[in-house]
Formats: structure tokens, C-alpha cells, sequence
């Protein structure tokens, strides 16, 4: 079984990014994922998902949890523990998609 750890040493590097908006349809600002300690894995996640399905659809969710792998089991037995891989996890079941905006490091 591949490990988070592992998986995000793959992702493209984040070091430019203040944060990722995430949005609806209409686009309002739901949540952000900033770029601090705590967050990092999760923003170049939700990075690589927005760079490879140029939203966070369904299927891209599905990519993301197999990214956070053990995390995602983690997830799953405890919830609210990982609120970014939850968010995941309901546009998977929910079958929605979110719009991303990122912010760039000035």
C-alpha cells in the first residue's frame, strides 16, 4: 500500500501558492486551504487535483483520496478529524464539483 507520505513527494511543488479558494458554482468562497504548517499536504493535493481536472469534480476527489491514502482510511473511521479530505469524500458522494481560485505568494 503506497503512503501519504510517499504520494506527496509526486505532487508539483506549492511553494508559490498563498492558498486555494475553493468555490460553488456561483462563486462563493466555501472554503480555503492555506499554504502554513498543518495545510501544506492538503493544499498540494487539492493543487494537483485542480491542475489535472481544472476543478474538484467527482472523479478528481476519487484521485484525492487515493493521494492521501492511509489518511483517507483515517478519514473515514473518524469524521471531522480531516476536514479537507471530508469535503472530498461528500463531493464524492454527492456527486458535485467545486471551482478552485488560486492565490499566488506577492
Amino acid at each position: 500500500m503506497t503512503r501519504f507520505s510517499d504520494n506527496i513527494k509526486k505532487l508539483p511543488g506549492i511553494s508559490h501558492l498563498a492558498a486555494i479558494r475553493l468555490l460553488n458554482a456561483d462563486g462563493q468562497v466555501l472554503a480555503a486551504i492555506e499554504n502554513k504548517s498543518g495545510s501544506q499536504g492538503s493544499l498540494a493535493v487539492y493543487n494537483h487535483l485542480a491542475q489535472t481536472f481544472g476543478a474538484i469534480t467527482p472523479e478528481a476527489a476519487r484521485m484525492g483520496l487515493e493521494i492521501f491514502a492511509e489518511q483517507a482510511e483515517d478519514a473515514r473511521a473518524n469524521p471531522g478529524k480531516h476536514p479537507n479530505i471530508d469535503r472530498l469524500l461528500t463531493l464524492l458522494e454527492e456527486r458535485k464539483t467545486l471551482l478552485t481560485k488560486h492565490v499566488f505568494v506577492v
